[in-house]
């Protein structure tokens, strides 16, 4: 071969390879798409994971379906995440807890989610609801503070596991109030709740999407909420502000990651895929029933929810350090 002819297709050969990597990410998703939930089913996370499931599918071309993973607070389910293929067909739904939290209470838990996950765009935001056995005959904010004041340390609260958001809350309430109590590990918020309801625990300071059908139900008394005003769901439970605790108001944001190295092109296919979801009229709806709200626009995408959760460690990092929230 001329070496002139054999110069022009040593050029030309990266020129054949880059369309057949945009090929590649353009073909995704090639089968089904997976969420890893890290919680036993029927909580929080189990339950909006299955909403945008459902509302994602159409927009991806391909079925998504939900797996819960739980186990050591949601860490189990993280894991496999970051050990998971890096071609999109494999995500992880999580929230403040197990997604930046989680990592400063367990840093030697082998997942960092600034290092071990790509994020993808945070979702969906949730007030916290604290409610009491029905079994314990506490009805108000001020009769649980009460009871733990002359319980010595007796009162349980369940939470789905360390580093999760139920477990932070009560960590956090009772450095506010400066008691001391029990806080009992489940592996996800479902177990906790069924405890509750059996009277085994005492409390549990969960997200509204849990709580509200259960208050309905009545297998929990919810006591105070930690939205800035009373929700439409639960107009008869007052906000932490009006039950005397004007400083609790955690709101929790909740997102989805891929694995470490998700190429670019996948990641703004998935990120896209998520913002069409926001529009579905079925997942807005179930949200709205749930008291949760859409992640403002500027906190959307992969961008800022990395800002996000790096602020979030930085943050928790020092209310740990300072209020002693810790192993259970």
């Amino acid at each position: 071969m001329p070496r002139s002819v054999s110069r022009r297709l040593a050029l030309a050969t990266p020129l054949l390879a880059a369309p057949a990597a945009g090929a590649r990410a353009e073909a995704f998703p090639q089968r089904t798409v997976t969420i890893i939930v890290p919680s036993a089913p029927g909580g929080t996370l189990d339950a909006v994971a299955r909403f945008f499931a459902q509302a994602m599918a159409p927009g991806l071309g391909r079925s998504v379906v939900v797996e819960n993973v739980s186990g050591a607070g949601g860490l189990v389910g993280m894991q496999r995440l970051a050990r998971a293929e890096p071609d999109g067909h494999t995500l992880a739904f999580g929230n403040m807890g197990v997604m930046a939290v989680g990592y400063v209470l367990n840093p030697g838990g082998g997942f960092d989610p600034r290092r071990d996950m790509t994020p993808l765009s945070l979702v969906v935001d949730v007030p916290m609801v604290l409610a009491a056995s029905p079994r314990g005959g506490i009805r108000t904010l001020a009769g649980l503070l009460d009871h733990i004041r002359r319980s010595e340390g007796r009162v349980s609260f369940g939470t789905a596991g360390l580093g999760t958001t139920s477990h932070l809350a009560p960590g956090y309430l009772l450095h506010l109030v400066g008691l001391k109590a029990t806080l009992v590990s489940y592996r996800g918020s479902g177990p906790a709740m069924n405890d509750l309801a059996a009277g085994v625990v005492d409390a549990v300071i969960d997200q509204t999407v849990t709580m509200i059908p259960a208050h309905r139900g009545g297998t929990a008394v919810a006591l105070a909420v930690s939205a800035p005003h009373r929700i439409p769901q639960l107009p008869e439970v007052p906000t932490f502000a009006e039950a005397g605790l004007p400083g609790f108001d955690l709101v929790i944001w909740n997102g989805f990651a891929g694995p470490p190295g998700l190429p670019a092109p996948v990641t703004a296919r998935l990120a896209e895929a998520l913002e069409a979801a926001q529009g579905d009229a079925g997942l807005q709806a179930r949200l709205q029933e749930l008291a949760s709200s859409p992640s403002p626009p500027a906190e959307r995408g992969p961008a800022a929810m990395q800002a996000r959760i790096a602020a979030e460690v930085t943050k928790w990092t020092a209310i740990i350090r300072q209020s002693g929230v810790n192993r259970d």
